[in-house]
């Protein structure tokens, strides 16, 4: 069972075009999308130690969030989430680790759903399978069911990663070894696809479709994501 969580959240955010770190955007609830994180982790992963990569006017998110560890990645300006990512493995204590990006607002219920697998040391990847964006890292499995390929450009893909993923204790060197060999602009998912590639790490795609998982990176995905919450607001 993890008991550290990484959130990923050392981007400039420049396609949102605000001049602070997207993760603390605000939401139509009154609570930014990291609190929104924050709260849903604390309620479902109590005993969680939560670690935030920051970069991009760290100050700021530090400030916010200061029961919060923290790890920097100084090249947060030429760097992507594989760099973040492997910051976090490194600095982690044994066992595995969750992580997420920090632009992700999701129902706390997915974590109910993803707590066997980290239970079971099950590395995986959480995925949408009733949406298949062309921007969106997208996946296919093999034969055993287990993801083959993880990226923009899969072709036949079976759905979408929702940004949510966890890499089991016993794999997570074989995980830091491939982010050490992705490109500094790779996302993390690079990382993960050459592990499968050249190790054999079997990540399981965990279907959260039926709830919501939105990273925000454009105005039109904020505005899905406070739809959702006032939907939930109103249940």
């Amino acid at each position: 069972m993890a008991d550290q969580v990484a959130i990923l959240a050392a981007g400039m955010g420049t396609r949102l075009g605000q001049p602070f770190p997207k993760s603390l955007t605000p939401l139509s609830d009154g609570r930014t999308i990291m609190q929104q994180q924050f709260e849903n982790l604390e309620e479902r992963l109590p005993d969680a130690r939560i670690h935030v990569v920051v970069g991009f006017k760290f100050d700021m998110i530090m400030e916010a969030h200061p029961d919060a560890l923290f790890v920097y990645n100084e090249y947060f300006d030429s760097t992507n989430t594989s760099k973040s990512l492997l910051r976090a493995l490194r600095q982690s204590a044994p066992g595995g680790m969750l992580w997420l990006n920090g632009d992700v607002v999701f129902a706390p219920e997915i974590l109910d759903r993803l707590k066997p697998l980290m239970e079971q040391e099950q590395s995986f990847v959480a995925v949408n399978t009733s949406h298949v964006g062309d921007e969106e890292v997208k996946y296919i499995v093999d034969a055993e069911g287990y993801i083959q390929g993880l990226s923009k450009t899969v072709e036949n893909a079976l759905g979408e990663a929702v940004g949510i993923n966890y890499i089991a204790a016993a794999e997570k060197e074989t995980l830091i070894k491939r982010l050490e060999e992705a490109e500094a602009q790779d996302y993390f998912e690079r990382g993960v696809e050459l592990a499968i590639e050249k190790d054999g790490l079997q990540v399981r795609p965990i279907d959260i479709s039926d709830l919501y998982a939105i990273e925000v990176d454009f105005a039109e995905d904020l505005k899905a994501a406070n739809a959702q919450l006032e939907d939930q607001t109103r249940q």
